[in-house]
């Protein structure tokens, strides 16, 4: 060791020595983003990573997403960080606009069709409700629950996280299941694809293997560019 090497007055001299230049050099403070900025930052290099864009994803929409996700994960409220489902109701229902993300790898798992409810519109959706009844969809952010079997066979609880918003999905049976009005079959004799009570309903071929990759606790967000939505979401703005 250099301690061994020679007598302490060495050392000393050694250790006292700083270059000259290294006096003359200006203390540079290191710069942290907001959180928020290093939010989007994360966001948007995952979107590209994963070439969301042209599979159809907004950027918008998966910002959103990737922020409350990222929120319900710090609160405890999602169990389960490795995988991130989005169903993009800005989209015609004739495209396919369910991503089902694998956080831990980023990649894209599933990517296929799904419903909105019949009085949230036509082709594209444009009215949400929370209300028991209103065969309409609910936006916002869902953590995923346990399955059962059911009329549409294996199904899927989802549980809404955002109160006044989405917080009636349990007491209204708004579930992931699978139909045969949902998929690229269905269109082939129908200008657009049927439409649920309310719940985010996807191909019956899918829909085993899209309930077993994101239950028992994984984020699912069901987006809009609805003002009033992204107005009160507390998620998305507290």
């Amino acid at each position: 060791m250099a301690a061994n090497n020679g007598p302490a007055s060495s050392i000393a001299a050694v250790s006292m020595f700083v270059p000259i230049e290294d006096t003359l050099k200006p203390s540079i403070p290191k710069l942290e983003l907001p959180a928020k900025d290093t939010i989007l930052l994360s966001a948007d290099s995952v979107y590209a990573n994963l070439g969301l864009a042209r599979k159809g994803l907004s950027r918008q929409a998966f910002q959103f997403a990737w922020k409350g996700y990222k929120k319900l994960l710090s609160k405890g409220k999602i169990r389960r960080d490795d995988v991130l489902s989005i169903c993009d109701f800005s989209q015609s229902s004739k495209r396919r606009r369910l991503y089902i993300i694998d956080m831990e790898e980023q990649k894209l798992l599933m990517h296929t069709f799904v419903a909105h409810g019949r009085n949230s519109g036509s082709e594209y959706a444009g009215k949400f409700s929370n209300r028991p009844e209103s065969h309409q969809s609910s936006l916002g952010f869902y953590v995923t629950r346990s399955t059962y079997y059911g009329e549409h066979g294996l199904s899927l609880k989802i549980d809404g996280l955002e109160k006044g918003i989405n917080d009636k999905a349990l007491a209204r049976h708004i579930v992931v299941h699978g139909s045969d009005y949902v998929g690229k079959d269905f269109l082939k004799s129908n200008k657009i694809t049927g439409r649920s009570f309310g719940c985010p309903a996807v191909p019956r071929e899918h829909a085993p293997q899209i309930i077993e990759t994101i239950k028992n606790g994984s984020c699912l967000f069901i987006y809009h560019p609805s003002k009033k939505y992204l107005d009160s979401s507390k998620i998305l703005n507290v």
